[in-house]
């Protein structure tokens, strides 16, 4: 493999750890949001508007920012009926098919998440809710997950054309 596919491998791997493990802390965010919006309905019969809304934003933020990170831990959901079976240099082929597939379905995801946050931003787009918090936000957010995904689906296509030729990508 060229030394260049290695760089890029280790790189983006790198990055993605980074942002995974970071991303990882959103879920207690999440969670004090949600119990804090629980507790002052419970106790003070104060509901907060902001807070259902906030908390799926910070889920989204969780799974597409910590995407990359999953496909890179293999942590993601796989149906297997057959590809256990395979020999290691077959399942290395089937993989780069499949990562192929991944990166043209991420390519197309990433082209509709531009042009929705370009929309988002030009006309300054808010949720039609009674907070009504602009979109661009967190469609930025959910653009960039995706780029980090395709840019880690990628490098998996590396490895696994690596692995069919017979060499390792650490």
């Amino acid at each position: 493999m060229p030394e260049a596919a290695r760089i890029y491998v280790r790189y983006v791997e790198a990055v993605n750890r980074v942002i995974g493990r970071a991303v990882t802390y959103l879920i207690f965010v999440m969670m004090g949001i949600l119990l804090y919006a629980a507790a002052s309905r419970t106790f003070y019969n104060v509901p907060i508007n902001w807070a259902m809304e906030m908390g799926q934003f910070l889920l989204v933020a969780y799974y597409l920012l910590g995407g990359g990170y999953s496909l890179q831990l293999n942590a993601h959901v796989r149906m297997d009926l057959l590809y256990s079976r395979l020999s290691p240099r077959k399942m290395a082929f089937t993989d780069t098919i499949t990562a192929f597939c991944l990166v043209f379905y991420l390519v197309v995801l990433l082209m509709g998440g531009i042009s929705s946050t370009e929309y988002a931003i030009t006309y300054q787009q808010q949720n039609y809710t009674s907070w009504g918090p602009l979109l661009w936000p967190i469609k930025t957010i959910m653009t960039f997950g995706v780029f980090m995904m395709l840019l880690q689906a990628i490098a998996f296509f590396f490895k696994d054309l690596a692995r069919v030729r017979g060499e390792e990508i650490a």
